[in-house]
């Protein structure tokens, strides 16, 4: 839609180089291409690569197209592992070695997948470069297990609503102030995440609210 490249513009004027700008380019390889040189011609930073729109592809399919997305535009790609695109580690493999492609953002949340995902690129492409994000709903809950397999990134909802709780769990899980994590997983994030499973759509609608107050 029209307001694409203004939404990316406003956020690059508003961020003013201070952070990097990711823009979302999703549905169909030639709609995500257009996104994704819309959001470069806007000024964006990189590329948060969403699931290709309601088809289920095979990996063969899932890579090219990420592929091709990767090779319409200058900026870095980061792929969303989610919903439709469920990545075999083999795959994860073959993105980690396409130009452009810098990192994978799990929003899938099975611990045994990304486990062997993050052991195989770690034994075929050693030099130890890709980028790997926690992209759970409210990624604080399971940042203690993602932490225990090597992804330490990830991105915090609550920081749009709540800065300086999710800066202090941060910071408490980085030092390994367990206590400290302990307290506001059992005391704030989990009876967040307990109000967000009471209905659908909730995940999102949450935070905006919180953005409100």
């Amino acid at each position: 839609p029209e307001e694409f490249p203004l939404a990316v513009a406003a956020a690059v004027e508003e961020s003013a180089g201070q952070v990097p700008v990711l823009a979302g380019a999703g549905y169909g390889t030639a709609l995500a291409v257009q996104y994704a040189r819309a959001a470069e011609e806007a000024g964006a930073d990189g590329l948060l690569a969403m699931p290709p729109y309601l088809v289920v592809a095979d990996q063969e399919g899932l890579l090219n197209h990420y592929a091709a997305l990767a090779a319409a535009t200058g900026l870095e790609t980061i792929v969303y592992q989610r919903d439709n695109a469920i990545f075999t580690p083999e795959t994860v493999v073959a993105l980690a070695r396409t130009p452009g492609i810098i990192g994978l953002k799990d929003g899938h949340g099975d611990l045994d997948l990304m486990q062997r995902i993050v052991s195989a690129v770690r034994t075929h492409r050693p030099d130890g470069d890709f980028l790997y994000f926690n992209g759970l709903p409210t990624a604080e809950l399971t940042g203690p297990a993602y932490r225990g397999i090597g992804v330490t990134l990830y991105s915090s909802a609550v920081f749009a609503f709540a800065p300086d709780i999710a800066l202090a769990f941060y910071r408490a899980l980085d030092s390994g102030d367990d206590a400290l994590v302990d307290g506001l997983l059992d005391h704030f994030y989990r009876p967040l995440v307990e109000l967000r499973a009471k209905g659908r759509g909730y995940a999102v609608s949450l935070v905006k609210a919180g953005v409100r107050l």
